[in-house]
């Protein structure tokens, strides 16, 4: 058997562009604590299991609500709409209140639930494991809303992407 070099580096401008050829959606995690709302652009967002009902996204480790995110009792993972660009943008940046301007309300589990979107799960905690420079969160969920229309917001290589329809003849 051939050994293999887990020791191996990448140039991580490389490694990126490389993972950015698989498309994502795009979800808004929220959650409110003592000191307010906090939110975070994620593109990590990935089903666990059905039983128990359990979703899962990471957050870098440098991120400056990291702390308070691993310590809130529920959050809320919102899906985006395709043209909801800068609701991403406004949560994928440090900086000033991200809620301004943003239509929400808090959830049954008191974490904020954008609007619209095309889907929230709210969820409370189940695991966080390493995930090297991210943390990666598992989270139940306890309650779902989802909308009947709508395209998903998508993003591939370094852009955001529209949804192509399927024309069947």
């Amino acid at each position: 058997m051939t050994a293999i070099d887990l020791d191996a580096r990448f140039d991580p401008r490389e490694l990126r562009n490389a993972l950015g050829r698989f498309a994502t959606g795009i979800a808004v995690v929220a959650a409110h604590d003592g000191e307010g709302p906090l939110g975070v652009t994620v593109n990590s967002f990935s089903s666990v299991s059905l039983d128990p009902p359990l979703i899962l996204f990471s957050m870098a480790r440098g991120l400056y609500s990291l702390p308070r995110f691993e310590k809130v009792e529920a959050y809320a993972v919102n899906i985006l709409l395709e043209g909801q660009e800068a609701i991403s943008n406004s949560f994928s940046r440090p900086g000033a209140d991200k809620f301004a301007g943003i239509d929400w309300v808090r959830g049954i589990t008191g974490a904020p639930k954008i609007r619209p979107t095309l889907a929230t799960f709210e969820c409370v905690p189940y695991a966080h494991y390493d995930g090297g420079d991210h943390v990666i969160f598992v989270g139940r969920v306890v309650h779902l809303h989802v909308e009947d229309e709508g395209s998903p917001l998508l993003y591939f290589r370094g852009s955001y992407r529209l949804l192509a329809a399927n024309e069947k003849g």
